[in-house]
């Protein structure tokens, strides 16, 4: 059968979405209209979740908020240790390793980063907790209890998040960077204990005219990732 004659509206759709999303790494200073917001958290609402538990809860700074935040973020980890509530890898091997290589250079190629340029480097890691100019960011928490399947659950709600921004036509970057930070942002926004930082995502209009927008990821040939069993 040819696979094109299973392609419904729905499958072309959200195929489109999906090719065409990108991390956006410099955003412009332009608020997003809070019913703009609202509708882009109503889509990631309809995440499915173990047990219908929806473990997620989600501060969004705006306005005033953003820069406050933003200005004391980079404050903080100028001087402070890294306590992420979740353990980062603790290693990157082989094809894993390759992925992220390639990412990197792809990044540090379209900002004029060459090897050995560690301050650059730096530099770009950094831009992070700028939140890279976006005027709005989401920080995602789980509950404690739930443990690795509330984070699973999140990292659901997460990609839904960033196809419903692509859908709108905004631009968005997750990032585990600000979890390196939990115990600073639960102080912050006043978050319960029980709530264990995932990752933020910061959002608004892409600067499409940034050389650091320009560069795109690929994705693995599906015989790395998939085996039959026919027997």
């Amino acid at each position: 059968m040819n696979p094109t004659s299973l392609q419904t509206d729905e499958f072309t759709a959200l195929r489109r979405i999906l090719d065409d999303r990108w991390t956006c790494r410099q955003f412009t200073p332009d608020q997003i209209p809070r019913d703009t917001i609202e509708a882009l958290l109503q889509l990631a609402q309809r995440t499915p979740s173990w047990c219908n538990t929806q473990p997620w809860q989600v501060v969004i700074t705006e306005g005033a908020g953003t820069d406050r935040f933003r200005e004391a973020l980079v404050q903080h980890v100028a001087t402070a240790t890294p306590e992420p509530d979740f353990v980062f890898p603790a290693q990157y091997a082989g094809v894993y390793r390759d992925r992220r290589r390639e990412c990197g250079l792809r990044l540090y190629d379209s900002v004029g980063i060459v090897k050995g340029d560690h301050q650059g480097t730096m530099r770009q890691a950094l831009r992070n907790f700028e939140l890279f100019d976006a005027p709005h960011v989401a920080i995602v928490t789980t509950e404690a209890d739930l443990g690795v399947y509330g984070a699973i659950d999140c990292g659901l709600y997460i990609g839904t998040f960033l196809l419903a921004a692509q859908s709108l036509g905004l631009g968005a970057a997750p990032q585990a960077a600000l979890a390196s930070y939990s115990p600073f942002l639960r102080t912050y926004f006043d978050l319960p204990d029980n709530r264990r930082v995932i990752a933020a995502i910061s959002f608004g209009h892409p600067d499409t005219d940034h050389a650091v927008n320009t560069f795109r990821t690929s994705r693995a040939d599906l015989d790395r990732v998939a085996t039959w069993h026919t027997d």
